[in-house]
């Protein structure tokens, strides 16, 4: 399996239903199974992408393991796969996605997918924004010629222009409506 396969953690008191979903992503991804919200953080390190989070579970609320999640600092995406249908209460919780069950392979399939592309493409724009930042510097403090053939200008530049095809790149592989819904409409 290759980096970019990513780890998945799946957080589930039903065996049945958290063995499914890692039955779906065992091919394309590292697959870490946990049947409470204590397993769930003993499994949960810097290297999980992304979590499948049911909200119902007896020994510890998913909502309770979101709020650890976050607290630890852990730079991971988090669904809440679950049966409870969204209500007012959802808005102060710092999930990425809320995926009503019974879901189907699909549904999980698209949901850790969108959600990987989501965190690619933050990590992109983040980088991108610093390297741009160094660039406009740079540029501002000499007019630009006085860098323009310094050969660790030249390789900033070039490293700004690969990050930006890599953004355009990552965006180009979100799903028809995806990339709107998740950043909007700007011009509004």
């Amino acid at each position: 399996m290759s980096e970019e396969s990513g780890v998945v953690l799946i957080v589930d008191n039903e065996p049945d239903v958290a063995d499914s979903y890692a039955a779906f992503l065992r091919d394309m991804h590292e697959v870490r199974t946990a049947y409470s919200g204590e397993q769930a953080l003993a499994k949960l390190d810097d290297d999980v992408d992304v979590v499948l989070l049911d909200r119902r579970m007896p020994d510890m609320v998913g909502d309770e393991v979101l709020n650890r999640i976050r607290d630890r600092g852990i730079d991971c995406r988090v669904a809440m796969v679950t049966a409870v249908d969204p209500d007012i209460d959802i808005i102060d919780m710092e999930f990425d996605d809320y995926v009503v069950k019974p879901v189907s392979r699909d549904e999980v399939l698209d949901t850790v997918e969108r959600l990987r592309r989501v965190a690619e493409y933050e990590r992109t724009l983040r980088e991108y924004y610093r390297v741009t930042r160094k660039y406009v510097t740079l540029a501002d403090a000499s007019g630009n010629d006085e860098f323009e053939t310094d050969p660790e200008f030249v390789e900033l530049t070039e490293r700004r222009d690969r990050l930006r095809e890599r953004l355009e790149s990552t965006a180009e592989r979100f799903a028809d409506g995806d990339f709107e819904t998740l950043f909007g409409d700007f011009s509004e």
